[in-house]
């Protein structure tokens, strides 16, 4: 059974940083891509970033505060988030496209 589970999310102060997991289950997500998306309130899900191997794409909003990485030995994709704005506040959706899989998401506060 496919399964993509998120942890990390809570509530920090602008410039924090928080790093956000993606226990992935039933595949190995080495082999595909992985995406980060987020929904903050009132708006649509938008595209965070992706990895596939050693390859990563970033959304420009996030670009050099954020970075996608994974751990084959944990099947674990990371979201390391940096110098975090109040705009980044949303539920954060770890994504297999290929697997058509999501998880449940896991919620990111930023705020003084």
């Amino acid at each position: 059974q496919v399964q993509l589970v998120e942890s990390g999310g809570g509530l920090v102060q602008p410039g924090g940083s928080l790093q956000l997991s993606c226990k992935a289950s039933g595949f190995t997500f080495s082999t595909y891509t992985m995406r980060w998306y987020r929904q903050g309130p009132g708006k649509q899900r938008e595209y965070v970033a992706q990895i596939t191997g050693v390859s990563t794409n970033y959304a420009d909003s996030v670009k050099g505060r954020f970075t996608i990485s994974g751990d084959n030995t944990k099947n674990t994709v990371y979201l390391q988030m940096n110098s975090l704005k109040p705009e980044d506040t949303a539920r954060y959706y770890c994504n297999a496209p290929a697997r058509g899989a999501w998880g449940q998401g896991t919620q990111v506060t930023v705020s003084s």
